[in-house]
């Protein structure tokens, strides 16, 4: 969420309902993923669940990398690190590079299908609430960043905030590193 209003801040909220738009095809990916066995794998497959962790931490360390280096002194703000359709690319990459959403959905599902076996038609009704819901709150990150977009109209301002969200993305790939350090898998 701090990724999508700090685009939206910084690069409009064109760009933010564009992530918008990629994170909820992620999260339905997730979910169609969850059905098919993905996430049941990741539990019992640590291999697959670092690899996949590893994955998503070296995607929120190149986000921050970004974040930076669109903090460069000399930038025009005005001039976006990323289009539409690039964010809506990211926006979906995060997710699907994010293994706690898949357990989220081996760990919910059973509350909503009386302990069966997710079939491919309840992770889809599942996914679509899921995508409902955040796909909402998402909208509302957007449209708080994209208040701030006009007060980063000054350089200074929009290097600092891209600064500060570099660091919250290297914060969130420590933890998908982090996350697990007193726990073992498998």
């Amino acid at each position: 969420m701090a990724w999508l209003a700090g685009l939206a801040a910084t690069e409009g909220p064109r760009a933010g309902r564009a992530a918008v738009a990629g994170v909820g095809l992620g999260l339905l990916a997730n979910g169609i993923l969850a059905a098919l066995g993905l996430a049941a794998l990741l539990e019992t497959a640590p291999q697959l669940w670092n690899a996949l962790r590893y994955a998503g931490a070296a995607m929120m360390v190149w986000l921050a990398i970004e974040a930076w280096r669109g903090s460069a002194a000399g930038q025009e703000p005005a001039a976006p690190a990323q289009g539409p359709r690039r964010a809506f690319a990211t926006g979906a990459l995060i997710n699907l590079l994010n293994p706690k959403a898949y357990i989220f959905f081996l760990v919910v599902a059973p509350e909503f299908t009386r302990g069966a076996r997710l079939d491919l038609r309840s992770a889809i009704v599942l996914a679509l609430v899921s995508v409902a819901i955040a796909t909402l709150i998402h909208l509302v990150v957007v449209a708080a960043g994209a208040r701030a977009h006009d007060w980063l109209g000054d350089p200074r301002r929009t290097r600092t905030v891209r600064r500060l969200f570099a660091v919250v993305m290297l914060g969130v790939a420590f933890s998908f590193l982090a996350g697990d350090l007193g726990q073992t898998r498998g």
